[in-house]
């Protein structure tokens, strides 16, 4: 199963604060043991919401939201994405990270959807449409 795993912002994160040498090195191992393990398929930073853009829909409506957004607790500073067994081994990886911010942090794990989710809304044109554009 895929999933991805959120890391939260927090203050400091949308302050724009690096992370300190040390805890650069400690991710850094950290990502490297996901990798070894084959757990690890993607991961970022993400730069804090003031340099970011929403758009909101409203049927053929679009309306752009600069950034900076509210309710940092809500916002995501970066992300992993991960192949695993199952839930349970992706909560026991995160249990072994290293906290990703100076103070109290959060990480999500959500589940990713697969086609096979959809069921028969996913016909197979559509599944192969979209085999095309993963591969």
């Amino acid at each position: 199963m895929r999933v991805m795993v959120l890391v939260k912002a927090t203050d400091d994160s949308e302050a724009g604060i690096m992370p300190s040498a040390d805890l650069f090195e400690a991710m850094g191992n950290y990502n490297q043991e996901l990798f070894d393990a084959g757990v690890l398929l993607d991961g970022e930073g993400l730069q804090p919401s003031s340099n970011g853009k929403r758009v909101a829909f409203d049927g053929a409506s679009r309306t752009v939201i600069d950034g900076p957004f509210a309710e940092v607790g809500e916002l995501v500073a970066g992300y992993w994405l991960w192949q695993v067994k199952d839930m349970d081994e992706a909560v026991e990886w995160v249990r072994r990270c290293p906290n990703p911010m100076p103070g109290p942090s959060e990480i999500e794990i959500r589940p990713v959807y697969g086609m096979e989710d959809f069921g028969e809304a996913m016909t197979p044109e559509l599944k192969e449409q979209e085999e095309r554009v993963r591969s």
